[in-house]
């Protein structure tokens, strides 16, 4: 059967899977990054799980990978196949699409292309052609974790941008002089809605360090006015970003995905109403949870490299 191997590698742990030309994950792998022994050995660890797909699927299917997809946070040259830089695993300008490749074509005795994409934005993309976005014209695509990230979903495709900082929705300034964010500047969207912004609000509250945004939800939903106050300040900020993108760029969708949008209902049923207070002109989004949860950026590494298979192809 033809196949690709897709990666996405996480600040703490690395998804793999063997996928089909419909995104269909055939074989799935989980092994951790090893960022805690450094830039090269996260390298070292990308390689070889590559590596392992490859026997796996040989050994399955008996043919090699068509094509390799690795998503990564950070900074990006997609062009180039650069993983740019990324505060979470201590690298830059890693020529990862020249690594991948050579080592899957000693492993192969085949050329093996590799597509480079952004970890969200890949799960954007997936989410666009086989999840929640499947059949909507225009979405935005937002992940409340650590930090806050998005994608721009257009016609089954996801738009980079002219920089490749598309979907920066975490980094609009909601709060004026607010708290400061990572990115140097105050009052982010994800100082205050992110997973991370909610557990450090709530642990604080109660005085217990190991206390998160889950210990929160579940405080809400058993009547703490204290948990209610705090999720109800991150669900005021994630409305005015929302408001935001609905002025800019009118989707007719949001689709919300991350740890935080794990609280479901919770979450929803406060941040519709907090959307329908703020509408004026604009029309109100769909508010929908993402499908395809933490798969969602592996898949859309598949994808990815199954696109660029097209692309070979008509060129």
């Amino acid at each position: 059967m033809n196949h690709v191997i897709a990666l996405d590698v996480g600040g703490t742990g690395m998804k793999a899977a063997l996928v089909a030309l419909d995104g269909t994950p055939l074989h799935q792998a989980r092994r951790p990054t090893g960022r805690e022994r450094g830039p090269d050995a996260v390298v070292g660890a990308i390689l070889g799980l590559a590596a392992e797909l490859a026997e796996e699927g040989m050994a399955r299917f008996g043919t090699p990978p068509a094509a390799a997809g690795v998503a990564v946070p950070g900074t990006i040259d997609g062009a180039n196949g650069i993983a740019v830089f990324s505060a979470n695993l201590g690298w830059r300008d890693v020529p990862l699409r020249r690594l991948l490749g050579d080592r899957l074509a000693a492993l192969t005795g085949t050329d093996c292309p590799v597509a480079l994409g952004h970890d969200v934005r890949s799960g954007g993309l997936a989410e666009a052609r086989i999840g929640a976005g499947r059949g909507v014209d225009r979405f935005i695509f937002m992940a409340l974790g650590t930090g806050i990230a998005g994608a721009i979903g257009i016609g089954g495709r996801i738009e980079a941008g002219a920089h490749g900082y598309g979907g920066e929705i975490g980094h609009v300034v909601v709060r004026p002089g607010g708290p400061e964010c990572g990115c140097g500047a105050r009052g982010c969207l994800e100082t205050l809605a992110s997973a991370s912004a909610v557990s450090r609000a709530w642990a604080a509250a109660v005085g217990d360090p190991e206390a998160d945004a889950a210990d929160c939800a579940r405080a809400v939903e058993a009547g703490d006015d204290r948990a209610a106050a705090i999720w109800q300040q991150a669900v005021d900020a994630l409305a005015d970003g929302i408001i935001i993108c609905q002025s800019l760029l009118d989707p007719s969708t949001v689709i919300i995905g991350g740890g935080l949008a794990e609280a479901g209902d919770t979450l929803f049923t406060p941040l519709h109403a907090a959307v329908a207070e703020r509408i004026t002109f604009q029309v109100a989004p769909a508010l929908v949870p993402a499908m395809l949860k933490d798969n969602a950026a592996c898949l859309g590494a598949g994808l990815l490299a199954w696109d660029l298979l097209s692309l070979e192809v008509t060129a």
